[in-house]
């Protein structure tokens, strides 16, 4: 009897040595499964780039806003999704030093990754799914867009190819128009027919440019076709089409202009509503690749933006005007707070 309790003795005391061995190793494997896990969100993010097509380039001018070639890049870098971040700090929790160096060198690249979205924008039928995977936090109100048919009619509306979509929009570039200032609001449709027919007629573009338009009032219009609450791919700012917004501010804001309060307010929520789709704080910046080397940086050049720029930004010209431009940290602040942003 003695012999065999010493032998139960050291089986329970094996057991109790082999234990930690056990822990570490399922420690392990599950900081190898959370890295593969984010390894595999970011592959997933590569393959939504869509295909090599975008529209025609439009804009109130074609060697400042219209692009033959687009082909925006974005690198954003993000965190891992949730439930992975949450496995990693549990097992954390339980690991020596020892433990951590090895779990670190099985799963150090997945802790976090470099979401690269290709050149192009996502076909239509991508569009939904993309949108539906879009963060929820920091959302603002969507304000009151009038929708494009109050300005284009059947008897001016020209023929063109389905819009094109990127998966979301994570900056906007800001506009004006370069024409009076003095019109009456009610005439703010005919002015964008106006600025349609010059870029569709005059320059045999396929549609408006700018994804919207605020007039003096502050009324928001819809601009380039496909939807407004999608990431409708534009063609406003050269080189930087793809997964940005372009609104357009209705008249000239050179130095020393005026520029309505009515307007800032409506373009402050149109951005924090837009942005916030998206999840971005309009205060934030984000990396852009040049598609065009007539942009400000030579094709293929990563550019840090401010996520709410103005045309300049990306390209060498006055647009906005300076007395627009000099209002962008005041609306930049305005949009994040209404993102509940403080």
């Amino acid at each position: 009897m003695r012999a065999v309790r010493t032998d139960r003795t050291r089986q329970r005391s094996e057991t109790v040595q082999r234990r930690p061995e056990s822990v570490l190793s399922r420690a392990g494997s599950g900081l190898r499964r959370a890295g593969a896990a984010v390894r595999r969100a970011g592959a997933a993010a590569l393959r939504r780039t869509g295909t090599d097509a975008g529209p025609h380039p439009t804009g109130t001018d074609a060697a400042r806003s219209g692009d033959r070639r687009p082909g925006t890049a974005v690198i954003v870098v993000c965190r891992p999704p949730a439930r992975t971040r949450h496995t990693v700090l549990v097992l954390l929790c339980c690991l020596p030093v020892a433990a951590l160096v090895g779990g670190f060198a099985a799963g150090a690249r997945g802790t976090g990754h470099v979401e690269t979205v290709g050149r192009h924008g996502l076909p239509p039928a991508e569009a939904p799914r993309a949108a539906a995977t879009m963060p929820a936090l920091h959302r603002a109100p969507r304000p009151r867009i009038v929708r494009r048919e109050a300005w284009l009619d059947a008897s001016h509306r020209h023929r063109q190819p389905p819009p094109r979509y990127d998966d979301k929009v994570v900056a906007v570039f800001l506009h004006h128009t370069d024409t009076p200032n003095d019109y009456s609001c009610a005439d703010t449709p005919r002015i964008i027919r106006g600025l349609y027919e010059g870029q569709t007629d005059g320059r045999h573009w396929d549609d408006i440019g700018y994804n919207f338009l605020v007039d003096r009032c502050g009324t928001v219009y819809e601009g380039r076709a496909g939807g407004v609450d999608r990431p409708v791919t534009g063609a406003h700012t050269q080189g930087f089409n793809h997964r940005t917004a372009g609104i357009a501010a209705i008249g000239t804001f050179d130095a020393g202009t005026p520029v309505p309060r009515a307007m800032t307010d409506a373009i402050a929520a149109l951005v924090a509503w837009k942005l916030g789709l998206a999840g971005v704080d309009p205060r934030s910046s984000v990396v852009l690749v040049s598609s065009n080397g007539h942009s400000r940086y030579p094709a293929g050049t990563a550019a840090l933006l401010p996520a709410l720029a103005g045309h300049r930004d990306g390209f060498p010209t006055d647009c906005p005007g300076a007395a627009l431009a000099a209002r962008f940290p005041a609306l930049r602040e305005t949009a994040a707070r209404l993102q509940g942003r403080f």
